[in-house]
């Protein structure tokens, strides 16, 4: 406990990891599904497939997360599922790259696969916080590995820019190339910088071997259980409702922009920077915001976050030029780190140290579950209504039940 090595190897995970949100879900992704994978649809139809993807990708976390974070609890098993979920994660990363043009289907299959193996290994990675930190530390080390992310997400897809805006100087063909070989580097990466959680975080060994067939049916019986103590909890619980809305409208900014920037009409490169700006911004951001967050109290600073992301969403809506998304995404990159890891921070002060692998199992439940309905949202008023503006805007009324929550139930459970 405490251990600088164990804190820089816990938040080495966050680098390692980072990439694949930046490249593939922020950026290359949505990109590549427009353009490359479905250039035959319709963009209101493409959009709605993208939004349908993340949305069913968020329902399968929803059901394995909370069972997973409850059979971690029976013995030393968070590394190995950590394992077993960022092999998948990196895996079908690397089929992403050998998926045809116009092979939509696959391309989102090997999504959905990657997206659960990335995010399902949070659950056993936010597990670890508390193996490596004591509760007054959390909010540093979250916040530290939030920025560890951002900074080592954003040199490395400032290279990944380079392979698509400038194939040549890397002996590649065209654009198209350099996106999917950054599909395969990003495995790469994340596998190399993964090392270290393995190496050397220890967990607390059980003292006695725990049959397979038991852990599940046990794990089965704390899924319940931990529901009525949630329930029973009234500001994890609170918390948990209020954070499920507010963190789906950041989550579906991060993974929607690129998409609604095409609509707009944007050029490809242009937004692509832009994300590329998120990052830098995001990573000493994401350390000051900690420190206004000490100034005062992390309840107001989620709440400011959560208002600046209703400010953002307001202007985007109203932008026409380049230069209003490169401001808009200024403004993200304030808000995106500090608003998770503050929270994820947060939570930790609220759950029992003990049960931390099967409350952190609902915690990645809940926020997987919250990536579902707004990218469906965005994607289903696309859709019908035909108007990518209108499609963003609606975010916000998931900004405003949030804040609405927070203040009126966590700060006064009483309610």
């Amino acid at each position: 406990m405490n251990n600088k090595k164990s804190i820089i190897s816990w938040a080495l995970y966050d680098w390692a990891n980072s990439v694949f949100a930046i490249t593939v879900i922020s950026g290359f992704f949505p990109l590549f599904f427009k353009f490359f994978w479905t250039p035959d649809l319709d963009p209101q139809d493409s959009t709605y497939y993208l939004g349908l993807g993340n949305s069913i990708a968020g329902i399968i976390l929803f059901i394995i997360s909370p069972l997973l974070g409850a059979i971690s609890d029976k013995g030393e098993n968070k590394k190995k599922f950590l394992f077993f979920f960022a092999s998948l994660g990196i895996i079908t990363c690397v089929c992403l790259a050998k998926v045809p043009m116009g092979q939509w289907q696959w391309a989102m299959f090997f999504y959905i696969l990657a997206f659960i193996g990335f995010t399902g290994g949070d659950t056993f990675y936010n597990a670890l916080l508390l193996n490596v930190a004591n509760r007054k530390q959390t909010d540093y080390v979250s916040s530290l590995g939030y920025a560890f992310g951002y900074i080592g997400g954003g040199l490395f897809f400032a290279f990944c820019v380079l392979l698509y805006l400038q194939p040549t100087w890397f002996g590649l063909s065209d654009g198209v190339a350099g996106i999917q070989v950054s599909f395969v580097a990003v495995s790469i990466w994340w596998t190399i910088f993964a090392i270290p959680i393995f190496l050397y975080i220890k967990e607390i060994k059980s003292s006695q071997t725990i049959p397979w067939t038991t852990k599940i049916k046990t794990g089965l019986l704390q899924v319940f259980q931990t529901l009525k103590k949630i329930k029973e909890h009234k500001p994890i619980f609170y918390f948990l409702i209020a954070y499920w809305f507010y963190i789906d409208g950041a989550t579906t900014i991060v993974k929607m922009s690129v998409d609604y920037g095409i609509a707009l009409g944007f050029p490809a490169s242009s937004l692509i920077v832009a994300l590329l700006l998120v990052q830098f911004i995001a990573f000493p951001a994401t350390l000051l915001y900690y420190k206004f967050g000490q100034k005062i109290g992390f309840k107001r600073a989620i709440l400011v976050a959560i208002f600046g992301y209703v400010l953002i969403t307001f202007l985007g809506v109203l932008m026409t030029k380049v230069i209003h998304f490169y401001i808009l995404a200024a403004g993200i990159g304030c808000f995106q780190g500090s608003i998770f890891a503050l929270s994820r921070s947060y939570y930790a002060s609220l759950i029992p140290k003990k049960q931390a692998g099967e409350f952190y199992g609902f915690y990645s439940m809940w926020t997987r579950f919250a990536s579902l309905l707004g990218p469906f949202l965005v994607g289903v008023v696309a859709k019908y209504s035909g108007n990518s503006r209108l499609s963003i805007l609606s975010i916000v009324v998931l900004f405003f039940i949030g804040a609405f929550l927070f203040i009126k139930l966590v700060d006064n459970p009483q309610n």
